[in-house]
């Protein structure tokens, strides 16, 4: 995937039978998603987007030359994107989840722990997906200030300082 893009979205699928989607917005400010239209998918195709309802756990929208409820369904797990440049600049201590993922991971001391895989947000905030050599699975890390004191994007880093027992937890036994 291009990193100028960034995921801003996701159709959950058809809402009525008209050709709108049920739509789930990624950004801070879920109706801010309409401001980037049009909006790209991983298969390059493009959309223009107008919501028109508010809806549970999202919105009821309208994208262009999707006319039907097949067509709407079709599209059922499609992320939309947009490009960076088109994103406002974050405060220096907020990061775009794209921009996490394929860190390298660090403990304090220096030694590598892994990479982060993935950035979860299950609605009490983010959560960073940890996996390294030797873990039967991944470590799930709250992203906050004292479990994650450094992001260093240009060095391609985190360093983590994880609740004691979190990474054996993991490891293969």
């Amino acid at each position: 995937m291009d990193k100028d893009l960034i995921c801003v979205g996701a159709i959950m699928g058809a809402y009525g039978v008209r050709g709108e989607v049920r739509l789930k917005s990624f950004c801070a400010d879920p109706a801010a998603i309409e401001n980037y239209s049009p909006l790209t998918t991983e298969a390059g195709d493009s959309y223009e987007l107008k919501l028109v309802r508010s809806v549970k756990g999202g919105f009821g929208a309208r994208l262009s030359g999707v006319a039907d409820k097949e067509a709407a369904d079709a599209l059922r797990g499609t992320k939309l994107y947009t490009r960076r440049a088109d994103l406002p600049n974050l405060p220096d201590d907020e990061y775009y989840h794209s921009d996490l993922i394929g860190l390298e991971v660090l403990d304090t001391g220096g030694a590598v722990l892994g990479k982060v895989t993935a950035v979860q947000d299950f609605g009490a905030g983010d959560i960073l997906e940890i996996y390294g050599k030797g873990m039967k699975e991944a470590a799930l890390l709250p992203f906050t200030m004292a479990n994650v004191p450094t992001v260093d994007l240009a060095a391609g880093k985190v360093v983590i300082d994880p609740p004691e027992g979190l990474f054996l937890a993991v490891k293969e036994g």
